[in-house]
């Protein structure tokens, strides 16, 4: 079989993804591992095939000659299993990335183990880096341990198990093997970034691959949703997972850069970066699911990276918790030559109001889940509470960071959340301040959209003040109670007929001639149908769009309606997010 399309591209439902809490390997149904950063996950990636088929580098492994595929994530991992059947047998690689006894390796390691099953299998592995999107140029190196490959400042030192490298010249590392019933191999790829490199011991490294699927079983195990789609759920929450930085607790918006939004390029952009939004979306499933230690992490690192960054709010961070600076572009084709392939993202330094309520919800949901807030947290929201008292009547750059000016609808709603949440956190004691101001100033905000946000004509809140089109993040605000009445029930009905194509739902009007379907809308207009009380058609377009994921489970940012190709970068973060908030406000909404 071929997955491999225009250019030697493999289409981007192929992939699976794996992970250490630190990095992200993307995996290719032919077997290709075509994105892979070392050490970290916005690291510049040494394995980068997926923008760069010519030299972006990969690290293959596939049987000699034709073969099928099936594959899955053994069960409550992150650790995927591909079966390949050819004429001859039948062999299983278990991929992983391993981690220690007591938590991360301090190096980056990636097992690939092959156990033959059936009948015989010839294989041929290659580990081939890449230039580092067009800045570093690899080489092998002999060793007084044997052969590593250099390249940018990146060590890899490749090992195998029943075999080891055989060939590749000097720019990579390659071999083959045959397996048998029972037999088993490893090919295994250890890496670090300007530090000495851990030679890798096949035996060891093997051992890992069962202690890395027991420890990602062990937290699945306190995993805690047992509702309708419970393995989509379950799936999202683990695909989540990867995106946690755990260096850090920072949460990733997508494991990539640069994967185009539409087939003729131009709006490819690097979510390697920690959006407020995710992160407030993120922490409501974490406390859902009664995973605490996850919920605190992202809560101290959010916290920990506003007052350090301050005093401004930003609407997204760096995984290590600074501001983003600008952006770069490298001279690489981009995923079947749809370019630009960019590092950054240049929405950095714009306003947004609607991250306010981000903030103050993940604020509020957090304590309600039984955590208390410290003295100088109590003060700093406060202090937000009041800007955000004067701030609300700006125009922004609204949730989709447009470059126009305007008062977007969802962005003052957002403001709404803001101060409603922090008047409850006020009258919880958790923060101290001028609630009553905070709680007239809301009802200010209300009567500001349903005069200036709502068209007669349209039977519908619009995309902002005094305008004609329709934006579907004004969904999220049936979720935030807002409105979830007839206004919010009609205003469905209205993104439904312009935006809706089938299942699926494009962020705002004239968004179908710029890009895919947008995978959170179409989720977030499942939400809010139950939040008006439409529970059949929640539920039947919840089933419909849990179908959509690709054969492991996962989403990207965007599926082309007419054929469900995946589109923009992946997995993506607010697709889960968006799947697993769903699932729990239909479950909460309609349960009996």
């Amino acid at each position: 079989m071929s997955t491999r399309g225009q250019g030697d591209y493999a289409d981007l439902r192929s992939y699976a993804a794996i992970g250490d809490g630190r990095t992200v390997a993307l995996i290719a149904l032919d077997g290709g591992i075509d994105w892979f950063p070392i050490p970290a996950l916005d690291s510049t990636p040494v394995f980068a095939r997926l923008v760069d088929a010519k030299e972006g580098g990969s690290i293959e492994l596939a049987p000699v000659g034709d073969f099928t595929v099936t594959r899955r994530y053994a069960h409550g991992t992150n650790v995927l299993e591909t079966t390949f059947t050819t004429d001859s047998g039948v062999a299983r690689v278990t991929d992983a990335l391993v981690t220690g006894f007591a938590g991360q390796l301090p190096w980056v390691e990636l097992a690939r183990r092959i156990d033959g099953i059936d009948g015989v299998v010839r294989f041929r592995w290659r580990v081939t880096p890449g230039t580092c999107l067009s800045v570093a140029s690899p080489w092998v190196d002999t060793t007084i341990h044997g052969k590593v490959i250099r390249v940018g400042g990146l060590t890899l030192a490749v090992r195998g198990l029943a075999h080891g490298p055989q060939e590749g010249g000097n720019r990579a590392l390659a071999g083959s093997f045959t397996t048998a019933a029972k037999s088993r191999h490893l090919i295994t790829v250890a890496g670090t970034a300007t530090e000495p490199v851990h030679v890798p011991v096949p035996e060891l490294t093997d051992e890992g691959v069962n202690r890395t699927i027991e420890k990602w079983r062990s937290w699945s195990d306190d995993f805690n949703y047992d509702g309708p789609w419970a393995d989509a759920v379950q799936r999202s929450a683990l695909a989540l997972k990867l995106l946690i930085y755990s260096p850090t607790g920072a949460i990733a918006a997508a494991a990539t850069t640069s994967l185009p939004e539409n087939l003729r390029g131009g709006k490819n952009w690097d979510y390697r970066f920690a959006w407020v939004r995710d992160a407030a979306y993120t922490v409501r499933s974490l406390v859902r699911f009664g995973l605490r230690e996850e919920t605190h992490a992202a809560v101290a690192w959010l916290l920990r990276t506003i007052k350090e960054c301050g005093p401004e709010l930003h609407i997204f961070y760096t995984l290590d918790g600074t501001v983003p600076s600008g952006v770069e572009t490298r001279e690489v084709p981009g995923w079947r030559g749809i370019g630009p392939v960019t590092i950054g993202n240049r929405a950095a330094n714009q306003l947004q109001l609607g991250v306010y309520g981000d903030l103050f919800n993940v604020m509020r949901v957090y304590v309600e889940a039984g955590n208390v807030l410290d003295v100088d947290t109590g003060l700093l929201l406060a202090s937000l509470a009041d800007h955000v008292t004067g701030i609300w009547r700006q125009p922004d750059a609204g949730m989709w960071e447009l470059p126009e000016q305007r008062h977007y609808t969802s962005s003052k709603m957002g403001c709404w959340q803001a101060l409603t949440d922090a008047t409850r956190l006020c009258e919880m004691g958790q923060i101290p301040g001028n609630s009553a101001h905070w709680q007239s100033e809301t009802e200010l905000i209300a009567a500001w959209v349903r005069e200036n946000c709502w068209s007669e004509t349209r039977k519908s809140f619009v995309g902002w003040a005094g305008g004609d089109d329709l934006d579907a993040s004004v969904l999220l605000h049936a979720q935030s109670g807002f409105d979830r009445g007839s206004r919010m029930s009609s205003t469905i009905d209205a993104i439904r007929a312009e935006l809706g194509d089938g299942s699926l739902t494009y962020r705002y009007t004239g968004a179908a001639h710029e890009e895919g379907a947008f995978v959170a809308c179409s989720f977030w207009l499942a939400s809010a149908l139950a939040c008006v009380g439409r529970d059949d058609e929640s539920v039947a377009l919840m089933n419909e769009l849990v179908g959509l994921a690709n054969d492991v489970g996962l989403y990207s940012e965007m599926i082309d309606p007419s054929d469900k190709a995946f589109l923009g970068n992946l997995p993506q973060g607010l697709s889960h997010l968006a799947l697993i908030n769903a699932a729990i406000t239909i479950e909460e909404l309609t349960r009996e």
